[in-house]
């Protein structure tokens, strides 16, 4: 049986779209119910790190995601066009348990730290942070600059949660699918979701 909540997922144009399959191949896995919305830039970066052309008909793209995702049933997976600012994730009557944004380039940090809406991807978070409802970013950048620190620090002050790309290594990572795993149950965690496999820290004791 699905959450009745649904959670957001938007994917931007930064590199590391491996981020955001293993996040829907764990919700999905897990029967979440997933509302998914990719940037235009998205389409671009599929094509540039992978040679695939990601389908933008919403139900084709539905498939195309849980084909990525080795996730063939399970959960609930809707897809909206990039452009559609009338969709449901638009409006902050639309209930959900927040949003995530996997990866999250710096180009949509800036547009969300200025309070820019220019489409739907844009539009979805910024109801999260008026609705005070949970907003996290999964940055996917280095070095960042000033202006990059300065953003995020403003979305932070306005509510959002920062989750970097930083993978850890304390839980003996074999694969780089386990470097990413942890970035993405880290980023779960901030919506107390706890579907990943994941070895956590349980101290040292005394030597």
């Amino acid at each position: 049986m699905a959450v009745s909540k649904p959670i957001i997922i938007g994917v931007s144009g930064a590199s590391g779209l491996i981020y955001a399959v293993r996040t829907l191949k764990y919700l999905l896995a897990a029967d979440y119910t997933i509302e998914l919305v990719a940037s235009k830039s998205t389409y671009m970066v599929w094509q540039a790190e992978q040679e695939i052309k990601m389908p933008a008909e919403p139900f084709q793209q539905e498939l195309f995601w849980r084909q990525q995702a080795l996730v063939a049933t399970g959960g609930k997976l809707t897809c909206h066009p990039w452009g559609n600012v009338g969709a449901n994730i638009a409006s902050g009557s639309f209930r959900a348990l927040g949003m995530l944004i996997i990866p999250c380039s710096m180009s949509t940090v800036a547009k969300l730290a200025g309070g820019l809406s220019s489409d739907l991807l844009e539009r979805a978070a910024d109801v999260q942070l008026k609705e005070g409802r949970k907003l996290v970013l999964v940055p996917r950048e280095t070095p960042f600059s000033l202006i990059h620190l300065r953003n995020l620090t403003s979305l932070a002050e306005a509510g959002a949660r920062i989750v970097p790309a930083i993978p850890a290594w304390y839980h003996n990572p074999q694969t780089i699918e386990d470097l990413v795993d942890f970035v993405v149950a880290r980023a779960l965690d901030q919506f107390d979701i706890d579907c990943i496999p994941l070895k956590r820290w349980e101290g040292r004791g005394k030597e």
